[in-house]
C-alpha cells in the first residue's frame, strides 16, 4: 500500500511453498507446524504463508527469525548483508538458507489475524497476520527499495500519528494496533497469544461517498454491516471523528487518511 505504514509482508512466492525443502530448516516439525499455525489449513498452507512472512521481514525490516549452531552476531550480519544484496532476486532466501545452514524459527510467530480485502479496492488481497516478539539483539532496518521508512513505535503513538498524517496507517494496520492496546505488556501478549487461532477471516465492506468525499470501511463487527444498503451521511463525518486508541467499527478514507468515526 503506497504512502502508509505497514506490517512487513507480501506475496507468497513459489520458492516458499517448497515443502519438502522447509520441512527440514524449521525448528518445528510438520505436526507442530500444523498445530501451532495450521488452525484448520494444514502443513503445507500454514508453512508457506510462515516462510514468505519470515521472508517478507526479512527483505522489508531486517528482522531474521532464524538460528543455527553457534550463531553469532557477525553472522547474523553477514546474513543481513546478503539481504540487501541478493533480496531481488527469486528463490533468494531459500538459497541462503541452504548454503549457511540456517533453520527457520516458526516457534516464534503465533496466528493473529486473517484478513480479506474489501470489494470495491483497486488490488484485493487474502491475507494472514502473524504476531512474534523481535529477536534479542537485532534491530529493523528498512532495505530503502520496497521499504522506505522503518517505525519502531508504541500503537498508542502510531495510531495519535495516524490521526495527525505523520503516520498514515493501512485498515488492518489501525485495527490491529487499536486491539494491540489491550496488551500493555510483552508479557501479557505472549499469554494471550497461546493457543490463539486464525478465527473468521475479517472481510470488511467498502461504502463509496459522493465525488470528492471519499468512502468508508465498514468492519464486520458494525452493528449495521449486514445490512444490505448502508447510508452514511459525508458531510457529518469530520465531527464524527474518534480519539486515538478508542473502539471503532468504521474508518473514513479522509483525502487519503484513514481515521476512525463513530
Amino acid at each position: 500500500m503506497p504512502g502508509l505504514f505497514v506490517f512487513p509482508g507480501g506475496l507468497v512466492d513459489s520458492a516458499d511453498g517448497d515443502e519438502a525443502f522447509w520441512k527440514d530448516h524449521m525448528d518445528l516439525a510438520p505436526p507442530a507446524v500444523r498445530e501451532r499455525l495450521g488452525q484448520g489449513i494444514g502443513f503445507a498452507e500454514a508453512s508457506r504463508y510462515a516462510v514468505a512472512a519470515l521472508r517478507e521481514t526479512f527483505e522489508e525490516a531486517g528482522v531474521f527469525f532464524a538460528t543455527r549452531a553457534g550463531v553469532t552476531a557477525a553472522d547474523l550480519e553477514r546474513a543481513g548483508e546478503r539481504r540487501l544484496q541478493e533480496s531481488q532476486r527469486h528463490g533468494w532466501f531459500r538459497n541462503l538458507v541452504q548454503t549457511e545452514g540456517w533453520t527457520l524459527t516458526l516457534s516464534d510467530l503465533a496466528p493473529w489475524a486473517h484478513w480479506i480485502t474489501p470489494v470495491g479496492m483497486p488490488r484485493r488481497f487474502d491475507t494472514r497476520f502473524f504476531a512474534a516478539a523481535l529477536p534479542e539483539g537485532q534491530n529493523g532496518r528498512p532495505d530503502l527499495r520496497e521499504t522506505t521508512i522503518g517505525l519502531w513505535i508504541s500503537p498508542r503513538q502510531a495510531l495519535r500519528g495516524n490521526l495527525e498524517g505523520n503516520t498514515p496507517l493501512s485498515p488492518p494496520t489501525l485495527v490491529t494496533l487499536n486491539e494491540l492496546l489491550g496488551y500493555p505488556t510483552l508479557g501479557s501478549l505472549q499469554r494471550g497469544l497461546r493457543g490463539r487461532g486464525w478465527g473468521e477471516p475479517i472481510h470488511p465492506r467498502l461504502i463509496a461517498l459522493g465525488k470528492g468525499e471519499g468512502s468508508v470501511i465498514i468492519e464486520p463487527w458494525d452493528p449495521m454491516y449486514a445490512q444490505e444498503d448502508i447510508r452514511i451521511e459525508a458531510r457529518k463525518l469530520p465531527a464524527s471523528v474518534l480519539p486515538a486508541g478508542e473502539p471503532f467499527s468504521r474508518l473514513w478514507n479522509d483525502g487519503g487518511v484513514w481515521k476512525p468515526v463513530a
